[in-house]
């Protein structure tokens, strides 16, 4: 549980949880993973991923699972993990909230 401010270069653990105001820099490899707070650096998640509201993600993350909150914010590289534990596949990239989309067809 991070409530205030971490650096690491690297460690492991069974779960991972950024409270709001909480920051942690660096990189971490874990089973599950909740961030409210903010996640600047290398994050593995083994299992699931929860970004809260007011939840950060910046850097790189890779996960199986994932689930963002309305307001909840993800910027730099995601890679969703499959299932049989093979090559990460890289996540679909979409388009920035204010971005508009253009329908083809």
């Amino acid at each position: 549980v991070v409530e205030g401010t971490v650096e690491s270069s690297m460690i492991s653990a069974k779960e991972l949880a950024v409270m709001p105001g909480g920051l942690f820099r660096g990189g971490v490899e874990v089973e599950n993973a909740e961030i409210a707070g903010t996640v600047d650096g290398s994050l593995t998640v083994r299992g699931s991923l929860t970004v809260r509201a007011t939840g950060r993600l910046l850097g790189k993350a890779a996960c199986r699972r994932l689930k963002v909150e309305d307001g909840g914010q993800i910027t730099g590289q995601l890679e969703m993990l499959s299932d049989d534990n093979s090559a990460p596949k890289p996540a679909a990239t979409t388009p920035a909230a204010d971005t508009p989309v253009k329908a083809e067809g």
